[in-house]
């Protein structure tokens, strides 16, 4: 009734809490495309946001209309407006989404450090929730999810665990700063998976009480590099836990390589895998070639997850994701990640750091 429909983009701004994920759920079903607001950003980088992604609709939380920014859309409280809310009809909408319509964008820093929206679309999350699933067998029984909720991991989580009826644990933003807190709310929820940057769970393998994380059955890293010394620690703490290394931009909706991490003994270093279902990965010298096992190139990635670009910014778009020479299919395109691969003897992929400066 507010105007979405398909490729229309939604901004929603809320703390974490059950509007957060009804939000989500509500913006898809509308038929649009969700852009995440992290109430905690800078005002500048809010405001930015709302004004280059021209969103038209926000959804927040009322707590938080005197600290964001000056937006001239519509506003709606979910925390406030149920009662404008109940009056609407309980009957599906007829959205008329389809499988390339945006589902969401995600704004990431890159190189530059200045701020670019990535646009996904259905057909690349379904793909990546499907192969999420068919690698990790176990069903998800309760997902913490202590990301904020303006990074793709979140998403991915999201909707790994509902789509197979599992619960989401989201902890709050103190309780994410503590690890003692943290490790105690696994205890006490009794989570069974976790998405989370490896330092994270460094930190809660340093502080956790005796038997808090016994609970735990698939921990997934992402976000940045894996130290073995990290693998040692896991194993030593929650050896009933499997512990995967995944790897993937933005731009390639959320993950697209992953290992299982296995080995018993010690580890050089740890490797970032192999590709995920319906994704080709390849790893290239500035010609564009590919490059010999065990030699270092920039890794390119093709297949399913490929986002449709950066929103509004066509140069940067045609930059970034070019036409994929490999492929046998017209119209495919590769996203070229600036990050530096090589493969191993053993078909896993080992990261070896950035082409340029990124900034995180």
């Amino acid at each position: 009734a507010m105007g979405i429909g398909p490729d229309v983009v939604v901004g929603i701004c809320v703390e974490r809490s059950l509007e957060m994920v009804t939000g989500l759920l509500g913006i898809l079903k509308a038929g649009g495309a969700y852009l995440p607001l992290d109430p905690g950003y800078p005002a500048e980088r809010l405001a930015y946001m709302l004004s280059d992604s021209a969103v038209s609709v926000l959804l927040t939380q009322q707590r938080l209309l005197a600290d964001l920014p000056e937006f001239a859309g519509k506003r709606l409280c979910l925390d406030t407006e149920w009662e404008l809310i109940s009056e609407e009809p309980t009957t599906p909408p007829q959205s008329g989404v389809s499988s390339t319509d945006l589902a969401y964008v995600i704004y990431t820093s890159g190189s530059t450090g200045q701020p670019k929206g990535t646009a996904v679309a259905h057909e690349s999350i379904v793909n990546s929730t499907l192969a999420r699933r068919e690698t990790y067998r176990d069903p998800v029984g309760r997902c913490l999810l202590p990301s904020s909720f303006a990074f793709d991991v979140f998403s991915g989580g999201v909707f790994w665990a509902l789509s197979q009826g599992g619960a989401l644990v989201l902890p709050d933003g103190e309780t994410v700063l503590a690890p003692v807190s943290l490790a105690d709310l696994i205890c006490r929820e009794q989570v069974t998976h976790m998405l989370c940057i490896p330092t994270m769970h460094a930190s809660l393998l340093s502080h956790a009480r005796p038997g808090a994380l016994d609970s735990l059955r698939v921990v997934v890293f992402g976000g940045e590099s894996c130290l073995p010394s990290l693998v040692q620690e896991h194993r030593a703490i929650c050896p009933e836990a499997a512990l995967c290394n995944e790897y993937g931009p933005t731009e390639a909706t959320v993950w697209s390589t992953v290992h299982r991490v296995q080995t018993a003994g010690p580890l050089s270093s740890v490797p970032i895998g192999r590709p995920i279902a319906n994704t080709q990965i390849y790893i290239v010298d500035e010609k564009l070639s590919p490059v010999p096992i065990g030699v270092g190139g920039e890794l390119l990635i093709g297949g399913a997850g490929v986002g449709r670009g950066y929103l509004r910014r066509p140069g940067l778009t045609a930059e970034k994701f070019i036409p994929d020479p490999f492929g046998s299919q017209a119209g495919t395109r590769l996203y070229r990640t600036g990050d530096l691969a090589r493969w191993n003897a053993d078909g896993n992929i080992e990261y070896l750091g950035r082409i340029d400066h990124q900034v995180k």
